[in-house]
């Protein structure tokens, strides 16, 4: 999350994310093995007509389809009592509500110990939250130098991912 202390820098940050020029990085533990090391997700997002709470990617969804794009990175692939897991890297290079959840709901990899897009499914005894993580944002200032906020890996991650 970025606050601006005054109008000028609110309009400056506002611009970067228009242009796509803030860089967000993401960690998360999905369901399932991820079969490519590294993928681009280029699909719209839009609303689900069974769900107003729920976002999809892909046929099914209604209303205003907004552009959509995520590129991940495998980190690694592991099997905790019988299950497999996939942990990846992700970015983000559109900003659009739920964007990441429902990108890999679409790849049928779901983000482990979420209750809206992948409920009641197995997942590591550590994790008790969603596995998701905002690791990093990198922006520009009023002065044009760069500034690159970093979050570490929360414990019940580290436990995980090992």
């Amino acid at each position: 999350m970025l606050i601006a202390k005054n109008l000028k820098a609110f309009e400056f940050l506002k611009n970067q994310f228009i242009n796509r020029e803030i860089k967000k990085t993401y960690h998360a533990i999905v369901s399932g093995s991820v079969k490519n090391d590294r993928g681009v997700i280029n699909k719209p997002i839009g609303r689900s007509p069974r769900d107003f709470r729920r976002w999809l990617a892909g046929r099914g969804a209604r209303g205003e389809l907004r552009e959509a794009i995520t590129e991940y990175k495998v980190l690694k692939r592991f099997i905790d009592k019988k299950e497999k897991f996939t942990y990846l890297e992700i970015k983000p290079k559109t900003g659009r509500t739920h964007q990441i959840r429902v990108h890999m709901k679409f790849l049928n990899h779901p983000i482990v110990c979420d209750s809206l897009y992948n409920p009641n499914k197995p997942y590591p005894a550590e994790l008790s939250r969603l596995a998701l993580h905002a690791s990093s944002i990198e922006f520009k200032n009023l002065k044009n130098e760069t500034i690159r906020v970093e979050s570490s890996l929360p414990l019940e991650f580290k436990k995980v991912v090992k």
